[in-house]
């Protein structure tokens, strides 16, 4: 696993001089792209949603993609279309934005039910059914989806199901004065993600993707995830709680963010802060909570001061 962690470095490192002073959300997202898992950034407009997704592109080398969701936007427009063609008399497929490495789903839920379930087969299976014929999609494939939380006309509303299959649901928030200052001056003759560089290739990611399973995580962290889980089907405040695959999803984000630190086991930290992003979305609140923003990600943080932490090192290292 050392073999890279120069080149993570190198990512965050280059993904910062575009995103300026948000190391720990472009570590996120990272975090979800090597645990092969897809980000839902719910923010503001003009934070940098949009160019934190281009500047991994480009830093990984990545084939990038952009679908922006709108009211009319159909199925054949996300996976792509079955064409007849005259001179061979055979269909052919013409593949939709979604064949790329990283897609960039704008504004996700400006579009119809029936348009955001097109994505559903490719967040899960990491394949697309068009026409009865399933094509398999690139290898990375990672979807960063945004929407923006503060207007509700002509939105619809993600499903739990859609919901669950994003790893992260994270925001970016606006930046310090310091760092404001810097992203002015960074502007001021041009914008820096025209000459941002490919500090790693698509191989690379493979690799690292088929590495971060082997982070070894022990019995107590185990225990500690699903005593984590269990506790949000036990709340008062929330209707729904985590399901199983939320409980997988925790662990390989862990196991993810402890290779990007360096570490070859999880620990119970790793789990600990992860374990808003990870979760949050996928609580069903009391319908009276609904409104309060960020509360399904505080529920999470006061419900962790009362869940023990495996306390020793001898617990968690094989």
């Amino acid at each position: 696993m050392s073999h890279y962690a120069e080149k993570i470095r190198d990512i965050i490192d280059t993904v910062e001089k575009v995103v300026v002073g948000k190391r720990e959300e472009i570590t996120l997202t990272l975090t979800a792209l090597l645990a092969r898992g897809h980000v839902l950034i719910e923010d503001v407009p003009g934070v940098g949603k949009t160019m934190l997704v281009r500047a991994i592109a480009r830093a990984t080398g990545a084939d990038f993609k952009r679908i922006q969701f709108t009211p009319d936007l159909l199925p054949s427009d996300v996976t792509g279309i079955s064409i007849y063609n005259q001179h061979t008399k055979t269909f052919e497929f013409r593949a939709g934005p979604v064949m790329s490495h990283i897609l960039l789903a704008d504004e996700i839920n400006r579009t119809s039910p029936k348009t955001q379930s097109a994505l559903l087969e490719a967040l899960e299976e990491g394949n697309v059914t068009v026409d009865g014929e399933t094509y398999d999609l690139f290898d990375p494939f990672f979807v960063m989806a945004t929407q923006n939380p503060i207007e509700h006309g002509g939105t619809y509303p993600l499903p739990e199901a859609q919901l669950d299959r994003f790893l992260f649901r994270i925001k970016l928030g606006y930046p310090g004065r310091e760092e404001e200052v810097d992203m002015l001056e960074r502007l001021e003759h041009g914008h820096p993600i025209d000459e941002l560089p490919a500090v790693v290739h698509v191989k690379d990611l493979q690799m690292m993707q088929a590495e971060v399973p082997n982070v070894y995580v022990s019995d107590a962290v185990k225990q500690y995830i699903v005593a984590i889980v269990r506790e949000t089907r036990n709340m008062d405040e929330i209707e729904l709680g985590v399901s199983p695959r939320g409980s997988i999803a925790l662990m390989r984000a862990a196991q993810a963010y402890a290779y990007i630190n360096g570490f070859h086991y999880v620990r119970p930290d790793d789990v600990k802060l992860l374990a808003p992003y990870t979760l949050g979305h996928r609580l069903v609140l009391e319908t009276d909570l609904l409104s309060s923003e960020g509360k399904a990600h505080k529920l999470i943080e006061r419900m962790l001061t009362r869940i023990s932490v495996p306390a020793t090192r001898k617990d968690i290292v094989k």
